[in-house]
């Protein structure tokens, strides 16, 4: 398969709100070129590179992108169809001009250059106090005593760069304790729940509507040297699907790092896959959708126990 390389211009303040609405798309894995944000990275991580390449450095002086890659078929077409819409619909709110131009430009991507492409723009990412996120590509041997987690992000799914993901990453860092049980709603990568298991989780199961999701996510746990008994990755529709709920049992921490529509109705029945006293951590939110976010839960009986915020983005603990 083929694929379309779409970059959209924009400006940082840009960022979240093009992020947002790829999202809302089903477009969760972007590359995000940031210049204001590169000299703050660097600088942060350099600890963990011993250099840095010339292709990397050059992004400093480059506009605010942000780069994701659809399939070269009829599905991808329409997504294209769609974003191009969202992003003129983006476009007559923003007043200000504050976003960019929004622009787009897309190229077609032969399958075999995809695993060259992200070696460019993906390097370590410490997230957390505990966690070194690393390209499968690159071996890091001064990881400052965090754990490693080597991925393979593969087409459609997210790395962990993004403050949701980061939110799950820091808020299971605080409430896993060891030999608890994972549930993964919208795995993905399977990058939440592999982490889990790293830091000490006895098992964990993943969902996710897309098939894909569940090779990537058994590719990444075979990475990071992981064994397929603590480990169950199936796909499937949570919401809709009672068979997929059937073969969940309960867990100590249920993480959905999803979008807001799907929250809110997880919100109805997510409390039957948690133990008496386990905890859901849900991300994904766009700040203006977060409201809406805690009716819904407060109203099935969740306490609100923490809120994270970074700029247009939104996490929460429950239980």
């Amino acid at each position: 398969m083929d694929w379309i390389k779409v970059t959209i211009t924009t400006t940082s303040e840009g960022i979240d709100p093009v992020s947002g609405c790829l999202l809302n798309l089903g477009i969760n894995g972007v590359e995000i070129a940031d210049k204001d944000d590169f000299m703050a990275f660097l600088e942060e991580n350099r600890k963990y590179w011993d250099y840095v390449d010339e292709e990397l450095e050059k992004q400093k002086d480059a506009d605010t992108t942000i780069t994701f890659y659809l399939s070269d078929e009829a599905t991808g077409l329409e997504q294209l169809a769609a974003v191009q819409n969202s992003m003129a619909e983006l476009k007559t709110k923003d007043l200000e001009h504050r976003y960019g131009t929004l622009s787009l430009h897309s190229d077609h991507v032969k399958d075999e250059d995809w695993s060259e492409i992200w070696k460019q723009y993906f390097h370590p990412i410490p997230v957390g106090e505990k966690v070194l996120i690393c390209p499968a590509w690159e071996k890091t041997e001064n990881s400052k005593g965090r754990t490693i987690f080597t991925v393979n992000p593969g087409m459609s799914f997210g790395t962990g760069s993004h403050p949701s993901t980061r939110f799950c990453i820091e808020e299971m860092e605080k409430y896993l304790k060891p030999e608890d049980t994972i549930l993964d709603l919208g795995c993905g990568s399977g990058i939440l729940s592999v982490i889990a298991l790293l830091l000490g989780a006895k098992n964990a199961d993943a969902v996710d509507v897309d098939p894909n999701a569940v090779d990537v996510a058994y590719s990444n746990l075979k990475l990071n040297g992981l064994s397929k008994e603590r480990y169950h990755a199936f796909a499937g529709d949570i919401l809709t699907d009672r068979s997929v709920q059937e073969r969940l049992g309960t867990y100590d921490i249920v993480l959905a790092n999803i979008v807001a529509d799907v929250i809110i109705a997880l919100s109805g029945i997510v409390r039957r896959f948690m133990k008496k006293d386990g905890i859901f951590i849900c991300s994904g939110i766009i700040c203006e959708r977060l409201e809406e976010v805690k009716t819904a839960l407060k109203q099935a009986g969740f306490e609100i126990m923490e809120i994270r915020e970074d700029k247009d983005w939104a996490a929460l603990t429950c239980r």
